[in-house]
């Protein structure tokens, strides 16, 4: 196996190579730093290093630290298999950088795999046996599927999976390193649609092709309580992974149906293609049985978000000031990017309905203006006021096409920031 030595310095490139950031001697490649934004500098390099077919990479040198280190990762990844970085540094940082490593790629291949690989059931079924791996007997799942979640009120997620041949379905799973009558400290909800059609409001082929990331919050979310529990989390925490698929069929829900969900709120469809909030509406209403003071949910939600935030960021929504601050200083304590989203209490009516208490949408191109905050505002209605909320709306988690920063597919994105929010 050929293994290339990447070093990072701060001298100019020798003349000859002009104004490269990336240069050669030998078998040793440097990586010319610039003093302007040096983990964006420093991820834009292993993308070309990856790019000129480099599958294994030793880090080496005195300027690397554990956050370069994951930024040339997270550049050097691609959605095919065969690649390694080797870590240097202390023994914590690797052991760290290993940790995210294995988190990342459980999520990151799950966000790529294609839908005919990826059911509902599946996401559910894969979901717990890697978190069971970590954690043993300390967790515990049920997975609700098919007609039973309609036994249970869960009629969100029943809705919008009818219309496939294969059942939706509702992870519960519970991670509790404690006694066993200990509170829940964290509720975790991730958006599980394995594959999103649009339903009758159907996509364009275009639109439609990057959407096995559609199940990027759920996988976000597993990830991220996974990479918590390998740093010895010690606290209990409850997971709720909404899985379906939104198809078209004979059986799938229509535009112009009424949903009753659990907390009696009525909801009329007005566009099929704003499905995941109502499968999360499912999920907050779970993680708020749980009385957990905090809840954080996770969803590729809307479109609003990206062209709001681009792609470099996640969106983020919360009615707590200090809960968007809590998570913006856990993102920049790992080097991702968040940025908050307006939230007021009148975004919970801004889908008005003269036959329920809400629409899902607003029966406009894309949800029209605001569309993102208006998409919390419909979330909001379904977690309990006692209890501190984060909506991350994951604006970064996928990459249509490979770009300076990432290779097209998963990004994980988000992972780091939501595990870090575990840790108190």
């Amino acid at each position: 196996m050929d293994i290339m030595t990447v070093t990072l310095t701060n001298d100019a490139p020798a003349a000859h190579w002009g104004k490269a950031d990336v240069t050669y001697q030998g078998a040793q490649t440097l990586i010319h730093l610039s003093g302007s934004d040096e983990l964006r500098q420093v991820q834009m390099a292993a993308r070309k290093i990856r790019n000129q077919g480099v599958n294994t990479v030793q880090l080496t040198g005195d300027l690397w630290n554990l956050h370069s280190q994951w930024a040339f990762a997270q550049g050097f990844a691609t959605a095919k298999a065969g690649y390694q970085v080797l870590w240097c540094g202390s023994d914590a940082d690797q052991a760290t950088l290993t940790q995210r490593a294995e988190a990342a790629q459980f999520a990151r291949k799950l966000i790529n795999d294609t839908p005919e690989d990826l059911s509902p059931v599946g996401l559910a079924t894969q979901a717990a046996a890697w978190l069971k791996n970590i954690g043993g007997d300390k967790v515990s799942f049920t997975i609700v599927e098919g007609q039973e979640l309609l036994e249970k009120k869960w009629v969100g997620i029943h809705a919008v999976g009818r219309g496939s041949e294969r059942p939706p379905a509702l992870l519960e799973l519970d991670f509790n390193p404690l006694a066993a009558d200990a509170p829940v400290s964290v509720a975790l909800v991730g958006k599980g649609i394995t594959f999103d059609s649009g339903g009758y409001s159907l996509k364009s082929s275009e639109g439609m092709l990057a959407m096995k990331c559609d199940m990027g919050g759920a996988a976000t979310v597993t990830a991220a309580l996974g990479l918590a529990m390998k740093a010895g989390l010690n606290k209990r925490v409850k997971l709720f992974l909404c899985c379906a698929e939104n198809l078209v069929s004979g059986r799938a829900f229509k535009l112009g149906d009424i949903l009753t969900y659990k907390n009696g709120t009525t909801v009329e469809i007005v566009n099929t293609d704003a499905e995941g909030r109502l499968v999360l509406a499912d999920g907050l209403q779970a993680a708020s049985d749980t009385g957990a003071p905090l809840i954080i949910d996770a969803a590729t939600l809307t479109g609003a978000a990206v062209m709001a935030v681009g792609s470099n960021y996640n969106a983020i929504f919360s009615p707590q000031t200090a809960t968007l601050q809590l998570a913006q200083k856990r993102a920049a304590a790992v080097s991702e990017n968040v940025w908050p989203l307006p939230l007021d209490p009148w975004h919970k009516d801004m889908c008005p309905s003269a036959y329920a208490d809400t629409a899902n949408s607003r029966p406009v191109k894309g949800g029209g203006a605001g569309g993102a905050s208006n998409a919390a505002g419909f979330l909001w209605r379904f977690v309990s006021p006692q209890a501190n909320w984060l909506h991350v709306d994951l604006a970064g988690a996928f990459e249509s096409s490979a770009s300076a920063l990432w290779a097209a597919g998963a990004t994980t994105h988000g992972v780091l920031t939501i595990a870090e929010l575990l840790k108190d």
